[in-house]
């Protein structure tokens, strides 16, 4: 006889249906399972379980009730739903297990190199890659917020999938387009041709856009002095690099036209006065005699005595030489006139201008006012390099993040020790006064002056404030400048995010630029257009005189439709402060309220540039 167990064994007698038996059907197959080892729940139960089940229906039927198996019978039915929805719950779960591979998938092609190889903040690099006397890895960057950029590619990512516009796009505010430009309207001279005092001489200094506001203060200077302005002359500077005189850059025909009401423009000095060695008569004055943002009695005290003496009085420098406070209505329209009205981009730079515009968008619309003022009637005649559709719109990025403000601003920017040591480096060689003033003030940290909001944004902080923004990964950005510090490897966080970003020498042919080239003020010219007219302008640095006139330009020309992007850095160092804690969610609101705020509709404040803030009754009119 074999064993019990055995699939030959003879089923216990107690076990065989009975009707005195007293088990219902249901019992006797619960029963049967336990013998013949059902897979589903005969392997569960042991040898020593079965045995006693057994005696117990033997010894005492009256209590195997229905109740006693009420919970085997709702286990059996809940396997026999089991074995009817298998496919349904495997189906289920492998379209959970599909989508959560797209999206991983998704993830990884966002930029694999990127998001798999972002070193930790501080990271030293060996050299490679050369850019502003330093040298980086061309493989690495000095990544100093890793967890941000990571949370921003999702972002982009889902933002593409949904493909949601960024209302950035367009004002934050309606009430920009009340303001028009109105300082060209003619104005009354203070003095007669007869009564002249003089004439006025200025050699500016620095680069296209200081040399800029330099004419445009020696117009009202010479106003205000009643005397004859002689067309400015541009100094050449080791650092610019550019022997670019007025007539290489601006039209000096439509200059002397436009102003002609105003005050009285010649070309160069009469003869008589050519010969005169004005340092020798006092003539000559240097930014070092005038005080800086300096008051219209200042002029009348000190330079109008000299003017009327000698005939004559050469400005050398002139740099920021002239305030906006104190000065009489009629001078800071005047002024105002000078920036928007009367200097118009030489004919090939607005030429050049548009035909890189062009390259960037396909122009659908009527062209604005502002693009008529930088760009004249070239924008309707330039044909594009390439015939297929190119994007409608595109935003403009001023970085300024080149060796010298890096190096001035004496912050940390996460390239470990090397970097420090070359930024140290240069100071020594370019900036020796700012040492030896360092040396006699208490010492400011690095991480002090990133929260006092004095640090110049790297391109992974733009990045991140366009990610925040809800710019999508397929914005057309143009950088206006191209010698970022740290080259290449530095723009890798930006151009990780942002892949559609070009500078002038990838839109414009080795033969466009050629005329260009060692003209750096000319170059710059062209970046001034550029950002000048792109559908949003975004600002790294609130302190640069481009930034600053380009986006007084937007304002006074714009009518309501040229938004500007201005961040303010000490509240979004504060929001990077939070790198390792803060939720994606919460740190594009942030940036969101920060942008909006400086967008916020103000007339010009007390002390401020006319050149960046024009909304104000000199230089503008209001329209209700």
């Amino acid at each position: 006889m074999g064993k019990q167990d055995s699939p030959k064994s003879p089923r216990p007698r107690s076990l065989i249906p009975d009707e005195s038996s007293g088990l219902n059907d249901c019992q006797l197959r619960w029963t049967e399972m336990l013998n013949n080892s059902d897979p589903s729940l005969g392997r569960r139960i042991s040898h020593w379980e079965k045995s006693t089940l057994v005696k117990s229906f033997k010894n005492d039927n009256s209590v195997l009730k229905y109740t006693s198996f009420k919970g085997v019978c709702s286990g059996k039915r809940q396997i026999r739903w089991l074995r009817r929805h298998t496919r349904s719950i495997i189906f289920t779960f492998t379209l959970m297990g599909f989508f959560l591979l797209l999206d991983s998938l998704m993830f990884s092609l966002f930029d694999p190199k990127f998001l798999k190889n972002i070193p930790p903040p501080r990271n030293e690099h060996s050299p490679k890659e050369r850019n502003g006397g330093y040298e980086y890895d061309q493989e690495k960057s000095p990544v100093m917020y890793s967890r941000l950029l990571h949370m921003a590619a999702v972002s982009l990512t889902e933002r593409d999938a949904d493909r949601e516009e960024t209302k950035f796009w367009k004002e934050s505010y309606p009430q920009t387009a009340m303001w028009k430009p109105c300082a060209d309207k003619k104005l009354k001279r203070a003095g007669t041709v007869n009564n002249r005092t003089g004439f006025i001489l200025v050699s500016a200094n620095g680069g296209l856009n200081q040399q800029r506001v330099a004419v445009c203060n020696a117009v009202a200077v010479a106003s205000l002095l009643n005397a004859t302005l002689v067309i400015p002359k541009f100094l050449y500077s080791n650092v610019w690099n550019d022997p670019s005189q007025f007539d290489d850059i601006y039209q000096e025909e439509t200059f002397t036209n436009i102003l002609k009401d105003d005050i009285d423009i010649v070309k160069e000095l009469p003869s008589y006065l050519k010969s005169i060695d004005l340092k020798s008569i006092g003539s000559l004055v240097t930014d070092s005699e005038i005080a800086k943002e300096a008051t219209p009695d200042e002029y009348i005290n000190n330079i109008l005595p000299i003017l009327l003496r000698n005939k004559i009085v050469h400005f050398l420098g002139f740099g920021n030489r002239l305030g906006f406070e104190q000065l009489p209505s009629h001078l800071q329209k005047l002024r105002c006139k000078c920036n928007f009205h009367a200097l118009k981009f030489a004919p090939k730079i607005q030429k050049t201008g548009s035909l890189l515009v062009k390259r960037i968008r396909k122009y659908a619309t009527e062209r604005s006012m502002l693009e008529n003022q930088l760009l004249g009637s070239f924008i309707s005649t330039v044909v594009p390099l390439k015939t297929e559709a190119s994007p409608s719109k595109y935003l403009a990025l001023h970085l300024r993040f080149e060796v010298d403000m890096v190096a001035y601003s004496m912050c940390d920017f996460g390239g470990g020790i090397n970097e420090t040591k070359h930024l140290q480096s240069y100071r020594e060689d370019h900036f020796p006064l700012l040492l030896e003033r360092l040396k006699k003030t208490e010492p400011i940290l690095p991480e002090d002056l990133r929260k006092m909001g004095r640090c110049p944004l790297t391109p992974e902080e733009a990045a991140l404030v366009l990610a925040g923004l809800g710019f999508d990964r397929g914005t057309y950005i143009y950088l206006a400048g191209s010698h970022i510090y740290g080259g290449k490897s530095r723009m890798l966080p930006l151009k990780s995010l942002y892949p559609n970003l070009v500078t002038k020498e990838d839109l414009l042919t080795p033969s466009e630029l050629e005329p260009f080239n060692n003209f750096t003020s000319q170059l710059a010219a062209l970046d001034f257009i550029a950002c000048a007219v792109s559908d949003v302008f975004a600002i790294t640095d609130s302190g640069s005189q481009l930034s600053n006139l380009v986006s007084g330009f937007r304002t006074y020309y714009g009518e309501g439709n040229y938004p500007t992007l201005r961040p303010i850095k000490k509240r979004l160092a504060a929001i990077l402060q939070e790198n390792s804690t803060i939720k994606w969610g919460s740190f594009d609101n942030r940036v969101k309220k920060m942008i909006e705020e400086g967008q916020r509709v103000r007339t010009r404040e007390y002390g401020r540039s006319i050149y960046r803030q024009p909304r104000c009754k000199d230089c503008m009119c209001k329209h209700h």
